[in-house]
C-alpha cells in the first residue's frame, strides 16, 4: 500500500518537472518558427503514456486503501491530464506546423498546471 502511494506521489513530481522542460522547449520551438521535431512529439507521448501509468499507480493506490486529502478533485485532475494530452495531440495534427507546435507547447502548459494542482490536492 505505501509503496504504490510512494510511487504515484514520485511519480508526480517527475512528470511535473518533465511537463515543464517539454513546455519551455515547445514554447522555444515555436518562437523560433520552428516545426516540432521528432524528438519533441516522443517526449509528448511519453509523458502522456507515462501518465496512464500514473493513473493506474492511484488507482493501485486507492484500491489498497490510500485516499487523497481531496478526493474526487484530486481524481478529476488526474482523470483530465489522461484524456487531454492525446486529445491534444490527434487535435494537432493536420494544420500548419506553427499551430502544431502551439497546441502541443500549451498542451504541455496546461498539463503541467493539472499535474501540480494534482499534487496540491494529494
Amino acid at each position: 500500500m505505501q509503496t504504490l502511494a510512494f510511487l504515484h506521489r514520485y511519480l508526480a513530481t517527475v512528470l511535473l518537472i518533465f511537463a515543464v522542460l517539454l513546455a519551455a522547449w515547445g514554447t522555444y520551438t515555436y518562437f523560433r518558427n520552428q516545426k516540432v521535431s521528432g524528438g519533441f512529439r516522443s517526449a509528448f507521448l511519453i509523458m502522456a503514456g507515462v501518465t496512464v501509468l500514473q493513473g493506474l499507480l492511484g488507482l493501485g493506490a486507492l484500491v489498497t486503501g490510500a485516499s487523497p486529502r481531496e478526493g474526487i478533485l484530486h481524481m478529476v485532475y488526474g482523470a483530465f491530464a489522461v484524456l487531454f494530452l492525446p486529445g491534444a495531440y490527434l487535435y494537432s495534427h493536420g494544420g500548419s506546423q506553427r499551430r502544431e507546435t502551439l497546441v502541443l507547447a500549451g498542451a504541455c502548459w496546461i498539463v503541467a498546471i493539472a499535474y501540480f494542482r494534482g499534487i496540491a490536492t494529494g
